[in-house]
């Protein structure tokens, strides 16, 4: 049974390099063996995602992922450096515990939020309230006094738990389309309730903190079973924590039916100060052109929700893994090669801005840009970006990668540029042929996309193997091109909302110190 079952493994391993070797050129053959008979991608999630798990900006863990990305490239024998580029409000996450501790005891999933303020070593308990009813702002500031000494619950309570495709497929039509209309109309009320405030969601905060309340209650739900989104606290020195919506909105009916439920929350974290921030970058050095340049690129950071494995673990990786095949099996560039794991992504394109505009002289000798950000599928878009001439160099290196890969790939030209979303948008801004790497969905934006489930389990590892062998050809393709790529714009369609030609987008400036009041 064992020898047929190692039989059976060596024709599958067969088999697959069978099917990707089309090309008659030795270097993307030994791209795609390297990539499939050795591929890294799992021990590099395993100790990014497991190991140093999530990287917000401004924490250890962003510095320790930095240090690992430099040390991993130097024992692959590529040079790699850590470029500071500013400077961000350091915080380190402790342990969030949440509990209700009456009508009845049961601890409850949740956790607190980005850089919120801690209990400071106590575990506090108070009775919870829900943001007020207020006509008007004057009316809100009256009632802003009874939430002194209590959790405040902030955010809405959903009408169900279950995605719009689970009704879609179970419910009947009448029932779904009442469950919709009933959401909406709560939706509303809730939007008026925020609205009569008078404040925006961090002005909010702040007032709820200023009149005395213990700490602020929300629920980000992300319309998947489970799966909230979680970002930043607006408050200065109470916690704000996220609840999932099943234990949120349990909470929240209870408040309403007058039973007055208590909850304990300890949330212990640290303010470390201002601490420098990073891109890190490495180089294979070029034997015939070394002033051009062909990146790869990836955003480093996430959000610290889950480990950030598919925002951007799975883009890192693939970068990485495209590098080391790249030294192995093309250690001579014609062009060097860089790559670019970018720092602070998350709130505003941060390190990579940063790069474009320290580094004038290599950005304007780009040959071209690839970047892979949108989660763990395979590569099933690429846009032109609204360089004329894209579809001619993009065309010919497209054309030695496999077809399994290259067939899904639907392609755009001339396409328009990217204003924003990821860090190629920084580059294209510049001028230069920057392109995304756009992956299939795998559920991105409602279970894993800045969510308390983006972990190592949601990553589809022979997807990311097709994109680090796309990568790594495209790269070469880019070296080895005999023609420095057109950087010729073409002419923009008319916005339909101004009814004037739209226009290229402009390079902004980075954000150098962040997270400070």
């Amino acid at each position: 049974m064992k020898q047929s079952i190692r039989l059976l493994s060596i024709s599958l391993l067969f088999s697959t390099s069978l099917t990707f070797a089309q090309s008659k050129d030795p270097i993307v053959v030994n791209i795609i063996k390297e990539a499939t008979q050795n591929s890294q991608l799992k021990k590099l999630a395993h100790e990014l995602t497991d190991g140093i798990g999530p990287r917000l900006v401004g924490t250890p863990q962003m510095k320790q992922a930095h240090d690992w990305a430099v040390a991993k490239y130097q024992s692959w024998g590529i040079n790699a450096k850590n470029e500071k580029w500013g400077e961000w409000r350091g915080w380190e996450r402790g342990v969030s515990h949440i509990d209700m501790v009456h009508p009845r005891v049961k601890s409850l999933e949740g956790m607190q939020l980005a850089w919120s303020p801690s209990t400071n070593g106590k575990t506090v308990t108070a009775e919870t309230i829900i943001l007020g009813n207020a006509s008007d702002s004057a009316a809100f500031e009256n009632w802003l006094p009874s939430v002194k000494g209590k959790f405040v619950l902030i955010s809405m309570n959903q009408p169900t738990g279950r995605p719009d495709y689970n009704w879609d497929e179970f419910a009947t039509k009448e029932s779904f389309e009442k469950m919709k209309a009933e959401r909406t109309a709560q939706s509303v009320a809730w939007r008026t309730r925020m609205t009569n405030t008078g404040l925006n969601p961090r002005s909010l905060a702040l007032a709820l903190e200023k009149a005395g309340a213990a700490g602020i209650v929300a629920s980000s739900w992300s319309a998947g079973f489970g799966v909230n989104k979680i970002f930043s606290a607006n408050t200065t020195k109470i916690p704000t924590v996220d609840l999932s919506l099943e234990d949120y909105g349990m909470l929240f009916r209870l408040t309403d039916s007058g039973v007055n439920p208590k909850i304990s929350v300890r949330a212990d974290s640290k303010e470390l100060g201002l601490v420098p921030t990073f891109n890190t970058i490495a180089e294979i050095r070029g034997t015939e052109k070394p002033e051009e340049y062909v990146m790869l690129s990836a955003h480093f950071d996430s959000w610290d929700g889950g480990t950030g494995a598919t925002d951007n673990a799975t883009g890192t990786i693939t970068m990485l893994e495209a590098m080391r095949i790249l030294k192995k099996v093309y250690p001579n560039p014609k062009r060097t090669i860089l790559v670019g794991h970018w720092g602070s992504e998350e709130q505003g394109l941060n390190g990579s801005r940063a790069f474009v505009k320290d580094n004038p002289e290599i950005v304007k000798n780009i040959q071209a840009l690839f970047n892979q950000d949108n989660g763990t599928g395979r590569v099933v878009s690429l846009s032109g970006q609204g360089f004329l001439n894209a579809y001619d160099y993009l065309g010919r290196w497209l054309n030695p990668v496999p077809t399994e890969i290259k067939s899904q790939i639907e392609t755009s030209f001339p396409g328009s540029p990217g204003g924003g979303g990821s860090d190629y948008a920084s580059f294209v801004a510049a001028g230069v042929p920057a392109f995304s790497l756009s992956s299939l969905g795998w559920s991105y934006g409602n279970y894993t996309w800045h969510t308390n489930r983006d972990t190592y389990d949601k990553i589809v590892f022979d997807d990311v193997q097709n994109n680090a062998i796309l990568t790594a050809i495209l790269v070469y393709m880019a070296s080895e091109d005999p023609a420095k790529a057109s950087r010729e714009k073409s002419v923009l369609p008319v916005n339909p909302r101004t009814g004037r030609p739209s226009e290229w987008p402009v390079e902004r400036a980075p954000t150098r110190k962040g997270g400070v009041n």
